[in-house]
């Protein structure tokens, strides 16, 4: 049966997401599973727990974890992934890297980047020919700004993955990116999964809406919409690329 999705049909797909608790997981799930797609979550057990997920635990930054998560998904879809979302990431400091303690730069690109690796190179094999993976890198990949150096440094990378991983999975699965800037989700409160989520706000949002040719910060839903593009047929002759999200705030 074929689905209505903004005017054109597209079939049912089979898709996983990395990351599916958080503030931009939950609406693109829900989002999926209304057109009728078959989701599953992988994330941390803290996150399912809190959002009343059944999905499946993973700790992206551990190889055993990600082998296991990965066997475990093998299962539950025996015949197949048509996509693979990656959400998971964080950042709790704004520091200058300067003041930044070594422990904290590694938890930082481990969380990040090393995850991104574990869990593209684990999830590539179970993807059926034509399959998308969408991974997500942040406006502070390529916009520097002062105080964000490790998880800037570790969305750069998630940048040259994208790349490199399109080239080498080409052309049986298309691999591309979406770079985010602020996203009003429990990530600026503590982050889900590894707080309450009440924490305060560790930025200025009146100042960054400021910022802003749009005059807001992203909603959940504005990241969504384009990682829901990158998975579907519109996108077919996109790889290696990366969608920027960001109000007008950075134009490369």
């Amino acid at each position: 049966m074929a689905l209505q999705e903004n005017g054109a049909l597209h079939a049912p797909k089979t898709i996983a997401v990395l990351g599916g608790a958080g503030g931009i997981g939950r609406t693109l799930v829900a989002s999926l599973q209304n057109l009728g797609h078959t989701v599953t979550v992988l994330d941390l057990p803290t996150s399912l727990k809190a959002h009343k997920i059944n999905g499946i635990e993973i700790d992206a930054a551990d190889e055993a974890g990600v082998a296991r998560a990965m066997d475990d998904l093998s299962v539950r879809h025996a015949d197949g992934l048509d996509g693979f979302v990656n959400l998971a990431g964080w950042n709790s400091v704004i520091q200058p890297l300067s003041e930044t303690p070594a422990s904290y730069f590694d938890d930082v690109v481990q969380g990040n980047l090393r995850s991104t690796f574990l869990a593209t190179k684990a999830v590539a094999p179970l993807l059926r020919d034509g399959g998308a993976i969408v991974l997500c890198s942040s406006g502070l990949g390529s916009f520097i700004r002062p105080g964000f150096g490790p998880y800037a440094a570790s969305k750069a990378g998630v940048i040259a993955l994208t790349k490199t991983f399109a080239l080498e999975l080409a052309p049986r699965l298309r691999v591309n990116a979406v770079g985010p800037a602020v996203v009003d989700t429990a990530f600026l409160r503590g982050g889900t999964g590894r707080s309450d989520e009440s924490s305060e706000n560790v930025l200025d949002i009146e100042r960054h809406k400021a910022m802003t040719p749009l005059e807001r910060v992203a909603q959940p839903e504005d990241v969504a919409g384009p990682i829901r593009f990158l998975l579907g047929p519109d996108s077919s002759f996109m790889t290696g690329q990366v969608l920027w999200v960001n109000g007008g705030a950075y134009m490369p």
